[in-house]
């Protein structure tokens, strides 16, 4: 089974503005995230996608692989899916996974635990998700839920509190928060471009809806416990960097 990561990676961001070129220990987040898809084994190519012409030098520089795309898109699923098109036409695979590109700390076996429910022919969509941590507030909008059906499917993801808890219900509610990682069969994140988007997207935000709305079911990995976090502002920037190492330590 051939396996192929492309990893988003859009210039501006409006709570850390040009994060994917902000300084992780010497080399842009970028990078360190390219560093950490490359060390999961189920990879056959590795390659940044990118609006940025600032990214794709930082990321050839680097030894890397980068395609430039159209600065239009609205989600990272439809950049990956333009430059797919392309990749398509030399090599053929059989999963695409997608990894965002501020995801430095991601472990290479969650990865490769989602690369591998792919064996089964059954599965086209897969996403990942974990056990309520009990840290957590129910309540958050930013963290997502996701409720699975007897096969490990999503039946519905949400920013609300799902499934309710009904104060005369003697079972405690099976949470699981969504992680953020994705995974397709090549004609499967192609087709979902042309997909009308979903009511229900709409309002939560959430793209994910869209196969779920059609009838593409989204197989779910459940991992035992969350993955570290991704860079989205200021003060994740500097937890990750206590991992690497800030900027003037390494000058």
């Amino acid at each position: 089974m051939s396996a192929i990561a492309l990893i988003p990676a859009r210039l501006e961001s409006s709570r850390l503005p040009r994060k994917m070129l902000a300084d992780l220990g010497g080399k842009p987040l970028i990078i360190r995230t390219l560093e950490a898809v490359r060390r999961a084994s189920c990879f056959d190519e590795v390659i940044v996608v990118t609006d940025s012409a600032e990214i794709l030098k930082a990321v050839k520089q680097h030894g890397g692989s980068a395609i430039l795309s159209s600065p239009e898109h609205h989600s990272g699923s439809d950049r990956i899916a333009e430059a797919l098109q392309s990749i398509l036409l030399k090599t053929v695979y059989d999963v695409v996974v997608n990894v965002q590109g501020d995801e430095p700390l991601i472990p290479a076996s969650a990865l490769e635990q989602l690369a591998a429910l792919f064996r089964d022919a059954a599965v086209q969509v897969a996403s990942a998700c974990c056990p309520w941590p009990e840290t957590e507030d129910i309540h958050n909008p930013d963290r997502v839920k996701v409720v699975l059906d007897a096969q490990d499917r999503a039946l519905y993801f949400s920013r609300a509190a799902i499934p309710v808890q009904r104060s005369d219900s003697d079972r405690p509610a099976e949470r699981f928060l969504h992680v953020g990682l994705y995974a397709y069969r090549p004609a499967r994140l192609l087709e979902f471009t042309h997909l009308t988007p979903a009511p229900c997207e709409e309002s939560e935000k959430l793209e994910q809806l869209r196969f779920l709305h059609h009838g593409i079911p989204v197989h779910m990995l459940r991992l035992n416990e969350p993955l570290p976090s991704g860079v989205d502002n200021p003060e994740d920037l500097q937890r990750v960097r206590g991992v690497y190492g800030s900027p003037s330590s390494l000058r």
